[in-house]
């Protein structure tokens, strides 16, 4: 069976705490693996979860404040240090390249990490790289430039087994269907993909950062499997998040909602909170969203949740 699941390494803001560790997201999708937002401490996190540097095949890096990317040396040197052979793309805004440059060569190193610079920009871009994915980067609303990220597999086709059994393909007939679209039946006539299959939605996971409530934010999020979404302050801070750029619990289950997300993640906790206060993060979001609802914390593992079957 595929593997597709979210090893969460950090789950604070901007300060760590003794319970939570600065942002890291390792996203580990079939021979993919996708590390977002490596804050301090990442490297650490990772051994801890049992990941290592060859696990990691891209960097997505929201933007450029130090809880979301101050860990990318560290990650960077320990890809050359332990020799990763394959190369490694680091998608990034265009506007912070200058920061990039300086996290990438931050220390001396014996520099032998395939690294790939992806900047993003504009109002929306389409990241090269794997056939079998395909990643989108849109603007989120914040105090400097900051992307968000969709991970979506393309969609494809269920058999139905009743449909190809009625046709009377069967064996090779059936991978060749698949591929092609269409094939001649034994007894001559020729039958259509659609004819025994159905249409079935690839799978999509989200990962909104530091943002205040914006379409874009909606527009990566929708019809998204897995939502991973800052929620920053309780419904009693909300005078700090939109002059900081952040989102309330509350609001991250609006823009869940809004999108149509089939489950959520939230992440990205203020210092202030306590313990005792966690479960109004999930209390104050589901006033807005009515689906399964998850507040992150450090090393948590979390499933892509399995396809919704078709209709």
């Amino acid at each position: 069976m595929s593997a597709r699941e979210l090893t969460v390494l950090g789950t604070s803001s901007a300060v760590p705490t003794p319970r939570r560790n600065h942002n890291g997201y390792f996203l580990r999708w079939d021979t993919h693996g996708i590390l977002f937002d490596p804050g301090e401490g990442t490297q650490r996190q990772m051994r801890t979860a049992g990941l290592s540097a060859t696990d990691i095949t891209r960097i997505c890096i929201t933007h450029f404040h130090g809880d979301h990317s101050l860990g990318l040396p560290g990650i960077i040197q320990r890809i050359a240090r332990d020799q990763v052979p394959h190369p490694v793309p680091v998608a990034h805004p265009a506007a912070g390249a200058d920061h990039f440059e300086r996290l990438r060569h931050a220390t001396a190193f014996h520099d032998t990490a395939r690294i790939v610079p992806q900047p993003v920009s504009g109002d929306g871009t389409s990241l090269p790289g794997e056939s079998d994915l395909h990643i989108t980067a849109l603007p989120l609303t914040h105090s400097l430039p900051c992307y968000g990220y969709r991970i979506a597999e393309p969609d494809g086709w269920r058999m139905l087994p009743d449909r190809l059994a009625a046709h009377n393909i069967t064996g090779p007939l059936i991978g060749e269907l698949h591929r092609q679209g269409h094939v001649t039946a034994p007894d001559g006539h020729r039958v259509e993909l659609a004819d025994c299959a159905r249409p079935r939605p690839g799978q999509v996971m989200a990962f909104v950062m530091d943002t205040a409530p914006c379409p874009q934010a909606v527009e990566l999020a929708r019809g998204a499997d897995l939502l991973v979404i800052e929620s920053t302050y309780l419904d009693s801070e909300e005078h700090l998040a939109a002059p900081y750029g952040h989102l309330t619990a509350r609001q991250a289950g609006r823009i869940a909602a809004q999108a149509g997300a089939r489950s959520v993640v939230l992440t990205h906790i203020s210092e202030r909170y306590d313990a005792d206060q966690d479960p109004l993060f999930t209390a104050q979001a589901a006033q807005e969203y009515d689906g399964p609802l998850t507040l992150a914390h450090d090393l948590d593992r979390i499933p892509v949740p399995a396809r919704a079957r078709a209709h």
